[in-house]
């Protein structure tokens, strides 16, 4: 019988294992380091969370891993979860909620459903979240902390693009759309669609032109929206307010000396959006993004929240991070070799050697491993132990297991 994965879903190596321990790792310590706690939810949650209004678009919902959960004679229908922000937004409800400010983090998997097998059905993630704050300097801190993680692991060329879904909605509510329509239109946009624009049939066209415009329009700083509001306040003076707000976080990123895209047809992301949405690019491999989602806590039944929020996709970070895997356990890495009638001997050293913060594999029968730095041999008679450094060549003869700990600190 031919044993075959599931399409879509991946194994990790030990190679590919040591690369994702090493992003988390550095997205733990970075997180820890920014004031930030780590959460836990479950794999399964129920559909309704996901399906309530403003939480993902029409376009994800229909890719979902859907299934009835039996509880004796009925059931609820639950899901593989697809986004890691929503389960967290539901555990702050559940047990947080009488906390001012929330700062969590997360790595997590998502599941979402492709039709060809090709792409990745299971997608690994890191994520942050940051509740109960609503200002640009709130916004400007999960970008920083997102690319003090990027960096910190050696990512190269970043890029940072950056939209504000408040001004996308108030310009589709303007155009006295059903809310159907907009939110068809507004997942398409945040797909990099503008296009589904020019197809609306409305007593504004003038509008719908101007707004097609705006959406093509890019900037580079802060003043590019000064032009944007010259552009448009006159039509629509209610877009002031979200002007202003993605104007003032960009001023904030900017002093903090990140380079950013303004693109507002750039959003792709998650209908609960209510604010500024960000994207992170290595090259042109799409390696990360988030944003402000203020309605959705209130929307799942939690207190009027404010919070935002990224996730960093570890899939792909994986194909960029480089690090010798094999160099540095190497010399650090000691087979232990017993002769016939030593090996509880070579049993009791090794743990020793572990304890004193090395790797000590023991030697079962298929010769002297390569990939390590030192050879211990156990014997019976003495000398008990001899150590050799396999970069040198050198023998050291030892009877004592403390001895071999400090050659070992030694070399």
């Amino acid at each position: 019988m031919k044993v075959d994965r599931c399409k879509g879903f991946n194994d990790l190596t030990p190679e590919e294992m040591a690369r994702f321990r090493m992003i988390e790792d550095a997205f733990r310590e970075r997180c820890l380091g920014w004031g930030y706690r780590e959460v836990r939810t479950p794999t399964l949650e129920y559909l309704y969370l996901f399906t309530s209004v403003g939480t993902l678009t029409p376009g994800m919902l229909g890719k979902v891993y859907s299934f009835l959960d039996w509880d004796g004679w009925s059931g609820e229908r639950v899901v593989l979860k697809p986004d890691g922000t929503i389960p967290v937004a539901r555990m702050y409800i559940e047990n947080m909620a009488a906390q001012k400010t929330a700062r969590l983090f997360y790595v997590t998997n998502v599941f979402m459903f492709d039709e060809t097998g090709k792409k990745s059905r299971e997608r690994w993630q890191c994520g942050a979240e940051l509740i109960g704050v609503n200002s640009p300097m709130a916004d400007a801190e999960l970008i920083a902390l997102a690319m003090d993680v990027l960096q910190g692991l050696g990512i190269k060329n970043i890029r940072l693009k950056i939209s504000h879904a408040g001004l996308i909605k108030t310009l589709l509510a303007k155009l006295e759309l059903s809310h159907s329509e907009q939110e068809r239109i507004f997942d398409q946009i945040l797909n990099g669609g503008r296009e589904a624009l020019a197809k609306l049939t409305t007593d504004n066209p003038e509008l719908v032109e101007a707004m097609t415009i705006m959406l093509g329009m890019k900037g580079k700083s802060s003043g590019f929206l000064k032009n944007v509001k010259t552009l448009l306040s006159q039509q629509m003076p209610e877009i002031e307010q979200y002007i202003d707000n993605f104007a003032a976080i960009c001023r904030t990123v900017e002093d903090m000396g990140y380079e950013y895209r303004i693109d507002l047809a750039s959003g792709k992301g998650f209908e609960y959006y209510t604010g500024v949405i960000f994207r992170l690019f290595s090259g042109e491999q799409n390696i990360g993004g988030g944003g402000r989602y203020d309605d959705l806590i209130p929307l799942m039944g939690g207190k009027d929240t404010p919070a935002a929020g990224f996730a960093l996709y570890m899939d792909r970070l994986m194909k960029l991070v480089k690090r010798d895997i094999e160099a540095e356990p190497m010399a650090k890495k000691v087979s232990v070799c017993a002769s016939p009638g030593a090996e509880i001997t070579a049993l009791a050293v090794a743990g020793k050697i572990r304890e004193a913060g090395y790797i000590a594999e023991i030697a079962l029968g298929e010769g002297e491993a390569v990939d390590c730095g030192w050879i211990l041999r156990v014997r019976e008679e003495s000398p008990r132990f001899v150590l050799t450094n396999r970069d040198s060549g050198k023998e050291s003869l030892v009877e004592s297991d403390s001895e071999i700990v400090d050659l070992l600190g030694c070399e």
